[in-house]
């Protein structure tokens, strides 16, 4: 028996889809809403869904092979202080703190907005000097750097943790299932209609000398490669630790829209458009992980190229009628 926190989320049913068809018993602890989150589901059979308000009764006295703790509010632009916390720091301390009690091993979702501008890198070393270097930008990401300090603080004073934890740190993850996310979708998904009825579609100017419109970058990472480092994980218990989850190599949001082009058959159809000053000052213009903490760990899977990964996703969901994996 598996627990998936936020698992009718994006990430939360793709690895609840990915366990499922490997013949786990999965129990989802998230809350429907009315924004159709349910349809991330609806392929999958589930050995319990759990409310939020449920969850810590539903644990009590119950063993787990392990707790895959993706939920969280994750609207980067969220500004309620106090309900983000409760959500993002304090229920990941009592999880945390109820799977080390039971020796159930820990995996959950980090994210690369603990970076921050990237101005300090974006490393993904856990030594509490590395860590205190860094300064998220927003709320959602101050929150996940919280926790990560708490549990890289328990391990360096050899303090009781999970037999097995880690530490996710996403970078720009995008995939079928992100349709509920509104403007928190890829740019893939919120302009996939555009481009289909041969609208234009819009990118940003850049506002920086040396850097060309649209060539904005970003670690572009497809679902289906954040899901096989979560199930090698799970198979690798003697692995812990803060792990960048990206390709290691930044792309521009140009390259993003051509791969979709490309897998329509379709001609590029895109305008660039004035970037609004309110966040012309603290726009990143380039994100890329690290991944070689990742690999020195042992992982050897791979990530998909950009274009073969928009190809999958353009094919095989935005462009039918059942968009959900």
């Amino acid at each position: 028996m598996l627990l998936v926190t936020g698992g009718a989320g994006f990430i939360g049913s793709n690895a609840v889809a990915s366990l499922g068809e490997a013949g786990g018993d999965v129990a989802v602890n998230d809350s429907l809403g009315s924004d159709g989150k349910w349809r991330n589901l609806q392929k999958r059979r589930l050995a319990d869904f759990v409310p939020p308000a449920d969850l810590f009764r539903w644990l009590d006295g119950r063993r787990l092979d392990a707790v895959i703790h993706m939920g969280a509010i994750s609207d980067t632009t969220a500004r309620d202080g106090d309900v983000v916390m409760e959500s993002n720091f304090r229920l990941s301390l009592r999880l945390l703190d109820w799977c080390t009690e039971t020796r159930t091993p820990l995996i959950y979702a980090s994210s690369a907005a603990t970076y921050g501008d990237g101005s300090a890198g974006f490393s993904d070393d856990q030594s509490m000097d590395a860590l205190k270097k860094l300064r998220p930008m927003n709320l959602y990401g101050w929150s996940k750097h919280l926790f990560d300090m708490a549990v890289a603080e328990r391990a360096a004073r050899g303090e009781r943790l999970p037999p097995q934890w880690a530490g996710l740190k996403f970078f720009n993850v995008f995939g079928p299932n992100e349709y509920h996310k509104g403007t928190m979708m890829s740019v893939l998904a919120r302009r996939f209609d555009d481009i289909k009825a041969g609208r234009p579609v819009q990118l940003f100017k850049s506002h920086r000398d040396g850097i060309a419109d649209g060539d904005q970058r970003r670690d572009f990472i497809y679902v289906d490669d954040v899901v096989r480092v979560t199930m090698w994980l799970l198979a690798t218990p003697g692995v812990s630790g803060l792990f960048n989850v990206g390709t290691g190599t930044a792309r521009s949001f140009r390259d993003l829209m051509l791969s979709a082009y490309a897998a329509l058959d379709a001609k590029p159809n895109i305008q660039y458009i004035d970037m609004p000053e309110a966040i012309r000052g603290s726009y990143q213009y380039f994100t890329q992980s690290e991944v070689d903490r990742l690999h020195r760990a042992g992982y050897n899977g791979g990530f998909t190229a950009l274009e073969d990964a928009v190809e999958t996703y353009v094919k095989g969901f935005l462009d039918r009628a059942d968009r959900f994996r």
